[in-house]
Order: structure tokens, then C-alpha cells, then sequence
């Protein structure tokens, strides 16, 4: 089958371009880095660039994505990138760009050679996560699980109160159900919460069971776009990002810890009102993530359609 022909931007275009994504970034970037210098710590706006393996260096490069050629003295900066290559009189013919002419492209071949696997994972968790139906019944359950009976365990958060103290914590963990479905919340809990999971998520299953109503596999496409860069375009991994970024905010809300010194107010999920709050809150979400889970899926088909004859493997 014959490849269409690359996006070409030429380097007015796509300067601007990386300008844009610089002052995106450094939105949320900046005052990270300066508490980071500090030595300060946010309970929320830190997570996306402590938990994740991204930092905010790599998040600043700016990316046009697979299939997208760019020209000018500037594009041979990227020549030194990894996963870019400098286009010879072949690729610049088929971009219907003269020869001689200085242009950079995302280098599918070798990225392919290399993350062939992350590709069919990242097809694997995403497609079977945007087909089950949603779950929202868990009602931000996991966060109260990571501190039950935490005295007798490491504290976690230990500059963070407990907004009903470590008694009325562990008495919603105790009257309510927990039924966390993803693997990276509920290795967390504190060894007495564990049994009260009733589902039991593992890396192993982790395929069969993310859904779309959960926070952290929808907080989790962000880690799925950043580790295929560059090959997805960066105005796609930083939507992401930002979805990522709104729901670490509701879910510390939910939390047990008392943020609104912090500027959060709490949604009481130990009330039935707080429940009802936190659903609405979810299912908008979830939509919102299956929207751009169908984004990040269409910019990852070119890559699965080239490695599908390839065999199976996984990695995180």
C-alpha cells in the first residue's frame, strides 16, 4: 500500500507552532520547577511530573508527529534528536520538496525497530479500555484504601491532615465497598485495605480489566501518549495532559486529605451527596477520555498497521 505523501511546514509555520506549545507548557511546568528549586511540595500540581516518568524538559520538546516533514535551517537542530531523521533526496522528493533542501521527519522505521512493543500495548490497553462499558460505583475509594489504619503502615502525604482524622477514615473505608479496578491505584493500599478490594487488579490483567469510567486509566492516557512520542504530535500528548491534570484535581478532592488550605474543597464521598457529586464529576470525565482515547488510538494505527505482522509482546 502506498504511504500518502507528508505534511510539509515549512519553518515560519512550525516555529510557531513549538513557540505555542513552550507557553502551554510552561503553564504548568514553571511553578513546578521553581517549588522544585525550593524545596516545596503541592499535593496536586506536582503528580504529572513526579508520578509520571515524563519531565518537564521532555514534555517542552515540541513534536509535529509521524508523517509531518519540516523544513528550514532550524529543522536540522533536530537531526541530533532521537528518532528524527534527515530527509535525503528520496524522502524530500516524496514530501515534493527540491533537493537540497533542509528537512527533518520522524524517524518511523527506527522508533518502530525499537518501541515496536510499547506500540502493541498502548494499542492493547487503549482499544480494550474505550470497548467495556464504564464502572462508577467506586466513588474515589482508592485514595481512602491508601491510608486505612495507616498509622500502623508508612505515612503517606505525611505533610497532608486527614480531613476526618485517621478514625473516620477508617471507618468509610469500612462501610463502604471498594471495588478499584486498576492495578496502579490499588498497589497502593495499605496491606489491610487490600483484602477489602473486591476485585483483585494485577499487572497481568491489567488489559482485561481498565474501563472508562476510571480515573486513573483515563489519567493514564497521557503516560500512553508521552511514551509514544515523538511520534504523536505534541498538541495531542498535552490534551492529555490537561485531561490528566483536572482529574488529579477532583480526585485529591474526593481524597481524605483536607486540601482547602491548598484552595480545594472537598467533595464528601462519605456523604450520599458527595457520592452524587463525585459521579457527575466521573461519567463527564469518562466521556471526555473516550473522545480523546479515539484520538490517541487514530494517531497510534499507522504504527500498529506496521508492526501487525510482528509477534505479541507487552511493556509498560
Amino acid at each position: 500500500m502506498e504511504l500518502p505523501r507528508p505534511r510539509h511546514l515549512p519553518q515560519e509555520q512550525w516555529l510557531g507552532l513549538e513557540a505555542a506549545h513552550h507557553a502551554r507548557v510552561a503553564r504548568y511546568a514553571d511553578p513546578y520547577l521553581a517549588r522544585r528549586s525550593a524545596g516545596r511540595k503541592h499535593p496536586v500540581e506536582d503528580f504529572l511530573f513526579t508520578y509520571y516518568t515524563q519531565k518537564p524538559g521532555q514534555l517542552l520538546r515540541w513534536h509535529p508527529g509521524d508523517g509531518v516533514v519540516l523544513s528550514g535551517e532550524r529543522a536540522a537542530e533536530r537531526a541530533a534528536w532521537k528518532f528524527y531523521a534527515v530527509l535525503d533526496d528520496a524522502g524530500l522528493a516524496a514530501a515534493g520538496l527540491p533537493a537540497g533542501t533542509v528537512a527533518v521527519a520522524f524517524d518511523r522505521e527506527r522508533f518502530l525497530a525499537e518501541r515496536a512493543d510499547a506500540v502493541r500495548f498502548a494499542g492493547i490497553i487503549l482499544a480494550g479500555t474505550a470497548a467495556r462499558p464504564g464502572q462508577f460505583g467506586c466513588f474515589g475509594l482508592h485514595e481512602w484504601a491508601m491510608v486505612y489504619r495507616q498509622d500502623k503502615f508508612d505515612l503517606r502525604h505525611e505533610y497532608l491532615q486527614l480531613r476526618l482524622g485517621s478514625e473516620g477514615t477508617d471507618t468509610v473505608v469500612e462501610e463502604n465497598r471498594i471495588r478499584c479496578s486498576h492495578f496502579d491505584a490499588f498497589r497502593f493500599y495499605t496491606p489491610d485495605a487490600i483484602p477489602r478490594n473486591e476485585l483483585t487488579p494485577t499487572r497481568d490483567n491489567q488489559r482485561t480489566m481498565e474501563q472508562p469510567g476510571c480515573l486513573h486509566a483515563n489519567m493514564d492516557l497521557y503516560k500512553w501518549a508521552y511514551k509514544l512520542a515523538p511520534a504523536l504530535p505534541s498538541e495531542l500528548v498535552m490534551d492529555c495532559f490537561e485531561l490528566s491534570w483536572r482529574i488529579r484535581t477532583m480526585d485529591m478532592q474526593a481524597s481524605p486529605y483536607d486540601l482547602e488550605e491548598w484552595g480545594y474543597p472537598p467533595i464528601r464521598i462519605e456523604t450520599a451527596q458527595g457520592k452524587a457529586e463525585y459521579v457527575e464529576y466521573q461519567r463527564a470525565f469518562a466521556a471526555e477520555s473516550q473522545e480523546l482515547r479515539a484520538r490517541v488510538l487514530a494517531a497510534v494505527q499507522p504504527l500498529l498497521a506496521a508492526v501487525a505482522a510482528a509477534p505479541a509482546a507487552s511493556e509498560r
